[in-house]
């Protein structure tokens, strides 16, 4: 069923992709857009609005409506960014939900982001820093957060050295919704509540007031979410007393739900026509609760059955998010001409805790209790000071510091004992962990034209990071620090008013993340331990791409063809530490490519048919440069994407959309192809409401699989995480009005980010 379903929404796509360009009804002529974007904007420049709310402008066309709409996305020589105007799952759903139907990116059940097939991925927001969405919550805040909140999603493979060169992969930005107002009204908003199946519900709403020179803004959103999911695990391991592999299976089942409250306060206000002050405060809560059951045998050398137990489990996740900046912007006389200056501040707090009472089976023995917690403390100061200056000869001169200070504590406890009220410390998976790491950076870009079609921008940063490692149990300290050039170039060519060529070179670094430094074992389950690697070394990829762009009215392709060479890349290794039990920890390899080549295309099949498709073949090559388990590797993937919107009229509009993940390469094994297919309904009832459905995982059987493959064991997972659910809900606007120009400069952040 899942191929017959892929070769559909592949058939789809490639022949949505090859006939789009005269399967359109024929239009006036109208005249054809350039693929680079506007110029940016600063706050009180006039300049194009939000796709989603331009004005609209309709024609009739043989009794149907047609309407004329801005293009849904757009390029510039460092990336591109998608609308999430008409997506549907994102007015309803989650960030992670918004992100798998973006091309480049794929998201896993569990919250994990990667970009084509790497998933050393920064996220930033409005280009600046996220730490919540770069550490350990991040799979678990990508699943709560409302998508409702951004406007687009701009994905940097190959940014410039105004960005941190954090994240191999790249840079996915999620740009948020800009404060509305309109001449003459002084409060604008909305209001959205989405009621779902199995108790699921979400709530959320925006407010602007303007007051002279001063807008206040406030977003907020309430979600309950409930989840079902499913495991089956099946391993063997070579024991050498029988000559045998013999054979263990697990099963568990997990049901729970979650919450989650977010909200975000900002003022803006101007001093003059060129000095700005902004400031926001932010806080997210989040908690998750669920009770499984964990059913395991092992078998005998002899036949029969060893070992064998059943495991009741209660708890979850928490966490608490909190941060604040604040800004000061001076612009010059020349438009374009400007220094701003940026602190912020992070306070992350979030954890797991679990209880458990086990009965062993086999051999028979007493219950006993269990207790894990495993919880993080996170702080971040970060400050910017960023310079634009614009030259003489159209070009752009762009020079900034940076400053990022991370102090992070880990306590990791498991305990066990006879009853709840006497369990005894384990030693061995319990300990406390602090780091410290800074880093400073100045970087430097020139952006300017060569004749009328050629554009190249330079870009050179330069880093040191200084990290101090302190495990507090074992009292053992240890210290990185290491200086890094980063260089970048970017250029455009204009082959004419609908085709361009870009080609793009830039050196990217991943850290190893503070848990990826901790020596100690940490308990994941009865089955799994986890430690870090204090010799990990931070991974470096030189990236190169070029493409082809083609932009006609709103038709849209693109084609990138691109290579990664990754130097000490991490993956992780796993161990048999015996007795059933195996560690994870994560190790450098010799090297790792990738060579891939994107496709992307958008456009009309009809003037009430409109479709986006994309996909992403690449090849991988793994050199595991003799870790221990492991064996060098490579092969093929493809992945892909397809969306159909159809608008029969200007009050309905339907999407059906369907995404494929390809297999997965990894040192050890592999992670297996996952399909999803989501459905969408929104009806417009008057200029201020309109009413909305959705389904998720329409055929409910969103998964992952992973198996692991050695000389000694063999490990395959299968899960499977009861993802449908459906949602009818409604949205209100009042105060009317146009959204004002995003907050942020397309070609690059304006705080250096």
């Amino acid at each position: 069923m899942t191929s017959i379903r892929f070769l559909l929404l592949v058939g789809t796509a490639l022949a949505t992709s090859s006939g789009a360009a005269f399967a359109q009804t024929p239009a006036p002529p109208a005249p054809a857009q350039a693929q680079t974007p506007p110029p940016a904007a600063t706050p009180q420049e006039e300049a194009p609005a939000d796709d989603s709310e331009k004005p609209a402008e309709a024609a009739a066309l043989d009794d149907v409506v047609v309407t004329a709409r801005p293009n849904d996305i757009r390029t510039s020589s460092e990336g591109t960014s998608y609308s999430l105007a008409n997506d549907l799952q994102a007015a309803t759903g989650t960030l992670a939900e918004a992100l798998r139907n973006i091309p480049s990116v794929e998201v896993d059940p569990d919250g994990n982001v990667s970009l084509r097939g790497d998933a050393n991925v920064t996220i930033l927001v409005d280009g600046r820093p996220a730490s919540q969405f770069n550490g350990p919550s991040r799979g678990q805040l990508l699943q709560q957060i409302p998508a409702a909140q951004y406007a687009r999603i701009e994905i940097l493979t190959n940014p410039s050295a105004a960005y941190s060169p954090e994240g191999s992969a790249g840079v996915i930005n999620l740009i948020s919704k800009p404060t509305t107002v309109r001449p003459g009204q002084t409060t604008t908003g909305s209001v959205r509540a989405n009621v779902g199946d199995s108790g699921r519900y979400n709530i959320g709403g925006s407010l602007s007031h303007v007051n002279g020179p001063t807008t206040l803004s406030a977003d907020v959103g309430v979600r309950h979410d409930a989840y079902l999911q499913e495991l089956q695990r099946l391993r063997t391991r070579f024991d050498a007393g029988s000559g045998q592999f013999l054979e263990a299976r697990q099963s568990q089942n997990v049901e729970g739900d979650s919450d989650s409250v977010f909200i975000r306060l900002a003022v803006e206000h101007n001093l003059d026509d060129k000095t700005q002050l902004t400031g926001d405060v932010r806080h997210t809560d989040v908690d998750s609760f669920a009770d499984s059951l964990d059913l395991y045998e092992a078998d005998a050398a002899g036949g029969g059955i060893a070992s064998a137990y059943r495991r009741v489990s209660g708890g979850g996740f928490q966490g608490q998010f909190s941060g604040a900046s604040a800004r000061v912007l001076r612009r010059f006389d020349t438009a374009g001409h400007e220094w701003s200056n940026e602190l912020r501040y992070d306070r992350n707090r979030f954890g797991v805790e679990l209880g458990t009472l086990a009965d062993q089976l086999i051999p028979v023995a007493a219950p006993f209790s269990e207790f894990l917690s495993n919880q993080n403390r996170q702080d971040q100061i970060g400050f910017t000071s960023a310079y634009v200056r614009p030259m003489a000869d159209g070009g752009r001169l762009r020079l900034g510091y940076e400053r990022q200070a991370l102090t992070l504590e880990q306590d990791n406890l498991f305990a066990r004992g006879p009853t709840p009220a006497t369990l005894v410390t384990d030693p061995v998976v319990s300990n406390e962990f602090h780091l410290d790491q800074t880093v400073h950076a100045v970087y430097a870009t020139l952006e300017r034209p060569f004749g009328e079609k050629l554009t190249a921008q330079f870009g050179l940063r330069l880093e040191q990071a200084d990290l101090e490692l302190n495990q507090i149990t074992t009292s053992l300290r240890s210290s990185q620090d290491y200086f890094r050039a980063y260089p970048t170039l970017n250029v455009s060519y204009q082959l004419d008013d609908m085709q361009t060529l870009r080609a793009s070179y830039g050196r990217r670094i991943q850290r190893p993340g503070p848990g990826d430094l901790n020596p100690f074992l940490t308990y994941q389950d009865s089955l799994n331990r986890r430690s870090g690697n204090p010799d990990l070394l931070p991974q470096e990829t030189d990236a190169l791409e070029l493409s082809w762009g083609y932009r006609q009215q709103q038709t849209f392709y693109q084609a990138t063809l691109y290579y990664r060479d990754t130097r000490d890349a991490f993956t992780p290794v796993t161990t048999d530490l015996g007795g059933g039990v195996f560690l994870t920890r994560p190790e450098n390899l010799g090297a790792s490519t990738s060579t891939g080549l994107e496709l992307v295309a958008s456009g009309a099949l009809h003037p009430t048919l409109r479709y986006n498709a994309s996909l992403n073949i690449f090849r991988q090559q793994i050199d595991a440069a003799g870790l221990v388990g492991t064996v060098d590797s490579e092969g093929e993937s493809v992945s892909g994407r397809l969306t159909v919107n159809w608008t029969p009229t200007q009050e309905d509009f339907l999407q059906v959309s369907g995404i494929w993940g390809g297999e997965q390469l990894l040192a050890q094994g592999s992670r297996e192809q996952s399909t999803l297919v989501n459905l969408g309904y929104r009806r417009k009832l008057s200029d201020s409401w309109s009413f909305n459905v959705t389904v998720r995982d329409v055929f409910d059987d969103f998964g992952s699989t992973t198996t692991l493959a050695t000389p000694t064991f063999t490990d395959r997972t299968d899960q499977v995480f009861g993802g449908r659910a459906a949602f009818i809900g409604l949205t209100w606007n009042f105060g009317g009005g146009q959204r004002r120009p995003e907050q942020f400069d397309f070609s690059a952040p304006t705080t250096g980010g």
